[in-house]
């Protein structure tokens, strides 16, 4: 069937596989997961493992997995997160899809998870083809414009050639960079690209790296947690966002709070 979906939005079951009650349960299988990673159990088998042990199902499973990760790739991402502050006036390189995805989830009212390293991660995926939703455009015009407060110097964002409506979204996010460009005093400088492989750019940039990938996170030089400022202060400022803290010990979650 094709995806008619007209919103990002929430998984039909999310509201009851990620109610309140659910929440100490999914930290403790996020403590437990990244320990057996920390110690290096093999990654499947440990998601496994920990699933089986608190009868997860398959989606929060996936919540785990993104929510997790090792004791030493939370120690460098830690070291080579870059403080806004720290970002101003100097260029940024943007996983596209991975920085996109988040910020429409988060306007439309869809899931997000606060993982063990403070990134803000959503559940949704492209499966090869990406299709454009009511929040696509506000959310492309709220990243333009946060950067552009930041006065980041030059923004490359990088989008999957191999998925579907690359192009489109490609000339979407330009024509919206070029109406800034020519409104008075002018807007950051973008390069848009389509590449066969976005992490292994990012991976090896000497640009601060905007994305959520963990293997990206645990490659690059520096990074900036911009989906998580930016939902912070652009989207939970104005409206509610379904925020759930799947960190270790962090006593509540932030859940439908504003």
């Amino acid at each position: 069937m094709p995806d008619k979906r007209r919103h990002r939005g929430k998984h039909p079951d999310d509201e009851r596989l990620f109610a309140e009650a659910y929440h100490n349960t999914l930290r403790t299988a996020v403590a437990e997961y990244s320990w057996l990673l920390t110690r290096h159990y093999a990654v499947d088998s440990a998601l496994k493992l920990v699933g089986d042990r608190h009868g997860l199902t398959a989606r929060q499973r996936m919540a785990v997995r993104r929510s997790a990760c090792c004791d030493e790739s939370l120690r460098r991402r830690a070291t080579t997160m870059v403080a806004l502050s720290q970002a101003a006036g100097r260029p940024v390189a943007i996983d596209g899809y991975n920085l996109l995805i988040t910020v429409e989830s988060a306007l439309s009212g869809g899931l997000i998870l606060t993982g063990r390293d403070g990134c803000y991660r959503d559940l949704a995926s492209v499966h090869g083809t990406y299709r454009k939703v009511k929040e696509t455009l506000p959310a492309i015009e709220l990243i333009l414009d946060y950067l552009a407060e930041l006065n980041i110097s030059h923004v490359d964002w990088y989008l999957d050639r191999p998925v579907s409506n690359s192009g489109r979204l490609k000339a979407l996010i330009a024509d919206v960079v070029e109406d800034r460009m020519d409104r008075p005093g002018g807007g950051t400088p973008w390069n848009i690209e389509l590449v066969d492989s976005p992490d292994a750019v990012l991976a090896d940039s000497a640009e601060i790296i905007v994305s959520s990938d963990s293997d990206v996170l645990d490659q690059c030089g520096a990074w900036l947690n911009l989906a998580a400022e930016l939902i912070d202060a652009r989207v939970r400022s104005v409206q509610p966002a379904w925020v759930v803290d799947l960190r270790p010990d962090t006593g509540a979650s932030t859940a439908g709070t504003s």
